[in-house]
């Protein structure tokens, strides 16, 4: 599915997404993870996932280092 930037406030609204703010708590958990993946982005992608207790749906191997719930296997 290719969904141009303008339809996606309209695409999350229509299938219940929230899209979730970094949060103080979201950092300091960041700051405890071992290097095992470097991105900064998916770094705090994990970090929100450990953070918050959900789980994270992602393909990449790496995530499954973490203690985040991880839904693609």
């Amino acid at each position: 599915m290719d969904l141009e930037f303008s339809e996606l406030q309209y695409f999350a609204e229509k299938n219940k997404i929230q899209f979730l703010p970094i949060s103080f708590e979201d950092i300091k958990t960041v700051r405890t993870l071992e290097f095992h993946h470097r991105d900064p982005f998916d770094r705090i992608i994990i970090a929100q996932g450990i953070a918050n207790n959900l789980p994270i749906v992602t393909a990449d191997s790496n995530f499954r280092k973490y203690s985040a719930e991880i839904l693609w296997k």
